[in-house]
């Protein structure tokens, strides 16, 4: 109860201090600016790179996931053929 409190209270400063409302006010609205500014090629290469390692993550699953699932059917086709041969029994 007390993280939501607190989280309430500062989301509220945040928007508080980034409008522009006038005197008496912080209005950090430029420096706010400034700051996402500067921030958005850094935060575009952090996406772009985890983007990039779960792209890689995904195709190496595809890959396993393709070679259980040849191994599964070689397996189904070897008991289907060894139980079709009644000679392979005795």
């Amino acid at each position: 109860m007390i993280a939501l409190i607190i989280g309430i209270i500062l989301l509220l400063f945040g928007v508080y201090a980034v409008l522009p409302l006038g005197r008496g006010f912080i209005d950090w609205s430029q420096e706010v600016i400034a700051f996402l500014k500067g921030a958005a090629p850094v935060i575009a290469l952090f996406i772009g790179l985890i983007s990039l390692f779960i792209g890689i993550a995904d195709i190496k699953d595809r890959i396993e996931a393709k070679k259980e699932e040849k191994e599964e059917s070689e397996a189904a086709e070897g008991g289907a053929e060894k139980s079709e041969d009644p000679k392979s029994e005795s």
